[in-house]
């Protein structure tokens, strides 16, 4: 529960082998708002039944663990602390194996044990008694999560074909910010009953929605799953590299170049999350003189705009070099945003408040198309190959910023003005344009298509 993955980490349920039929491009998506919600590929449909149940439950759950945890549980915040950047570090750990076990044993198996293992390790927050014991199950749960994110990505590349990957998981990101903000919704109930039975309610839902998805994804269809990896996917797991392949054991994405800056500079442009969910919020409060409800509304305007325009911003990023040039653009943007957001500090009250939004409007417009972007990128410098093992690193990376982001705006950007907005500007900007080269530099290794 508590490593449940935010709406903006993409589907998060937030992000080849033999390809689903039918799948309809992006553009094919009904233009109004109603009809959006029915997508025209019936597997589509599926994983976003699957993905609105998991986020509705895990935004149930994120609107009182906090509070469950230190005032029922009675940890300090300090305890709390310690206890999630632990859980934290096992989900940037346990990436990379699960990916591989799902190249090995095939990824719906995988999925359907970890989601399992997740619902009920999130069943058993309402019985730990003790610390030691509440650190040892987060960290279980972490592991479970955040690997089980990994491998529902490899997984989306088996059932979607190649050209539909990034339009069907824009499209499932789009139902999971819907998903959280109706579980969150539900939630502000459990909050303000504020009772230890309304909060323990709240957590057995959302472990009751694991173990639902654990159901679903063990129905779902997987194109060529016989039970274990197949011969082919085996020999594909092995790296091409200037011609020579690889052992059986190693993990190719771990000895793929490419893929690991691609993988390093997508982490980078991934502080923005921490810019926004701690970095705004610190930002208005200590340095604006913003009304502290601003702090609400610059996540409306982020979901909103998320919503609206995930799915369009994936158009044109069908090849690697597209993909790297909207990354590029993701990161002037959102450079843009963090000199807009530094604006705001020594302006009045209502300007300030302004100022923040137009920011966050911004930094919404430099997310959708990074996200398209990177999405795109994980999976054409993996080509065909072991997706679990790619998708497992790039997950990895991913994690580990969403670990030490919070620390790095905290403590970076926050008290040091316009100066510390602009040098996280300038570091996002410079990790979006440098995916150009590291997409060119792949290209020369032959390891995406020209």
């Amino acid at each position: 529960m508590i490593t449940a993955e935010r709406r903006r980490r993409g589907v998060i349920v937030t992000m080849t082998t033999a390809p689903a039929a039918t799948a309809a491009p992006s553009s094919d998506l009904p233009a109004s708002g109603a009809s959006r919600l029915l997508h025209p590929d019936p597997t589509v449909r599926r994983l976003a039944r699957i993905t609105l149940l998991n986020t509705v439950g895990s935004g149930l759950s994120l609107s009182v663990g906090v509070l469950f945890f230190t005032r029922f549980l009675g940890l300090s915040a300090g305890r709390l602390g310690f206890a999630l950047t632990a859980a934290g570090l096992c989900g940037v750990l346990a990436s990379v194996p699960a990916g591989r076990a799902a190249d090995r044993w095939g990824s719906r198996p995988v999925l359907v044990a970890l989601v399992a293992l997740t619902g009920l390790g999130t069943a058993g927050y309402t019985l730990v008694d003790g610390y030691p014991a509440f650190v040892a199950l987060a960290c279980l749960v972490a592991a479970a999560d955040r690997g089980s994110a990994a491998v529902r990505n490899a997984l989306y590349a088996e059932v979607l074909p190649a050209d539909k990957r990034v339009a069907g998981r824009a499209y499932l990101r789009v139902v999971t910010n819907v998903g959280l903000c109706l579980g969150t919704g539900v939630g502000a109930i459990a909050l303000q009953v504020d009772s230890r039975a309304g909060y323990l309610a709240a957590i057995l839902a959302d472990a009751a929605s694991y173990l639902a998805v654990a159901v679903m994804f063990q129905r779902l269809r997987v194109p060529g799953w016989s039970g274990v990896a197949s011969a082919e996917a085996v020999e594909a797991s092995k790296p091409v590299e200037n011609g020579s392949a690889g052992g059986r054991g190693r993990n190719p994405a771990l000895r793929d170049g490419p893929f690991l800056v691609v993988t390093a500079l997508g982490s980078v442009l991934a502080l923005q999350f921490a810019m926004l969910e701690v970095g705004v919020p610190l930002w208005i409060v200590q340095q604006t003189d913003a009304p502290r409800i601003t702090v609400a509304g610059t996540l409306i305007v982020n979901t909103v705009l998320v919503i609206a325009f995930q799915v369009r911003a994936t158009r044109g990023t069908e090849h690697p070099t597209a993909a790297a040039r909207a990354c590029g653009r993701s990161g002037l943007i959102l450079a843009a945003s963090c000199l807009v957001i530094g604006l705001a500090h020594g302006t009045p009250a209502a300007l300030a408040a302004v100022v923040v939004l137009v920011g966050v409007a911004l930094q919404a417009v430099g997310e959708v198309l990074g996200q398209a972007g990177t999405w795109a990128l994980s999976y054409d410098l993996a080509g065909e190959r072991s997706h679990g093992a790619y998708q497992g690193v790039f997950n990895a990376g991913m994690s580990a910023a969403l670990m030490i982001g919070p620390a790095v705006v905290s403590t970076a950007v926050i008290g040091h003005g316009l100066v510390g907005w602009a040098a996280l500007g300038a570091l996002l900007a410079g990790a979006g344009l440098a995916m150009g080269p590291a997409v060119r530099w792949a290209r020369r290794r032959g390891a995406v298509p020209a």
